[in-house]
């Protein structure tokens, strides 16, 4: 049974059973995806074959990563098809060729920084790329930071400090720019995306979010951008309604054109969400969502056994734009 969220122009169909996988592959957590300029589609996945690769139909094309990637988490795209794959497992950042080639390494495998030194990178979660191509690396999970590189990888100033002020953090788990040279972090456990220029000066934040944890800039003239929020992490309010897991639309000032589910919380049905960890947009405006349903089960699900589809397929989805 299909389901259709959304309203007006940003209504999205789910297609059902999206990707179509060969024997014996599976995709667990998709922490990740991106689309290039063919609308082929990503998956950063925590499984055996890291990175699977489809077109915009769902069909399988190729893997890759296979050994090279300890824990999936952020992927990003840029104009000449090359990803930038944030692995928090060994801390560091690769950019590769649409067909897994190793271009850069920035930090060190297997070699964290002191925990909330300051130092790249102890967990680094994403990146994003300025309008000349530096790189924005937001670190993370042992880090409260942003860093910027070069395009060769040099390190150019870093940013933020853990706490809950304009320009803190708590949790740097996701990271935008714009064409305009604006860097959007989404602030995952204070509730916000706050918004720097290139250079990491605090301009404003956008609030009434819930656990931002995915983020992705749309479009150069129209600015919008879709934000994956996450559910309740408590026991104390795990059952609460509308709070997500959902995708909130916005515009670029932050005021929300649409929202798309979380009214009843995280499930398995058609149209709900388990955890929105990455997003991803095509060239006709369908949107991907990858989920680390396998991560977050036993928060969202104490106590439930893990349905094999989750283990399996449903932590990647697509949503199909519908015409008005």
């Amino acid at each position: 049974m299909s389901a259709t969220l959304g309203t007006g122009d940003y209504t999205y169909r789910v297609v059902k059973n999206w990707a179509k996988l060969p024997e014996g592959f599976a995709l667990t957590d998709v922490a990740s995806v991106a689309v290039d300029s063919r609308d082929r589609v990503y998956a950063f996945n925590r499984g055996a074959h890291p990175m699977i690769v489809f077109d915009r139909d769902g069909n399988f094309l190729r893997s890759w990563g296979e050994g090279l990637f300890s824990r999936a988490h952020g992927l990003s795209i840029d104009a000449d098809d090359n990803l930038y794959c944030t692995d928090d497992g060994d801390h560091t950042v690769r950019k590769c060729t649409a067909d897994g080639k190793v271009l850069l390494t920035i930090g060190l495998p297997e070699r964290p920084s002191p925990f909330m030194s300051g130092e790249p990178f102890n967990r680094c979660t994403h990146t994003a790329l300025s309008p000349s191509g530096e790189i924005y690396v937001s670190d993370g999970y042992g880090n409260a930071r942003v860093h910027k590189y070069t395009p060769e990888g040099k390190l150019l100033r870093s940013w933020g400090e853990p706490g809950s002020d304009p320009g803190q953090f708590n949790i740097v788990h996701n990271i935008a720019t714009d064409a305009d040279g604006f860097v959007y972090v989404a602030d995952r456990e204070n509730h916000r995306i706050q918004i720097f220029d290139g250079d990491g000066r605090y301009e404003t934040q956008w609030n009434n979010l819930h656990r931002p944890c995915a983020l992705c800039a749309c479009g150069a003239k129209r600015k919008t951008f879709i934000i994956g929020e996450l559910g309740p992490g408590m026991p104390v309010n795990l059952n609460v309604p509308n709070l997500g897991p959902r995708l909130t639309i916005t515009d670029a000032g932050g005021r929300r054109l649409a929202r798309l589910g979380g009214e009843h919380g995280p499930g398995l049905e058609t149209g709900r969400f388990l955890a929105p960890h990455g997003l991803a947009i095509d060239s006709r405006g369908d949107i991907y969502v990858g989920e680390v349903g396998v991560t977050n089960w036993s928060t969202s699900f104490p106590g439930q056994a893990i349905p094999a589809e989750v283990n399996t397929h449903r932590c990647l989805q697509k949503l199909e734009r519908v015409a008005t």
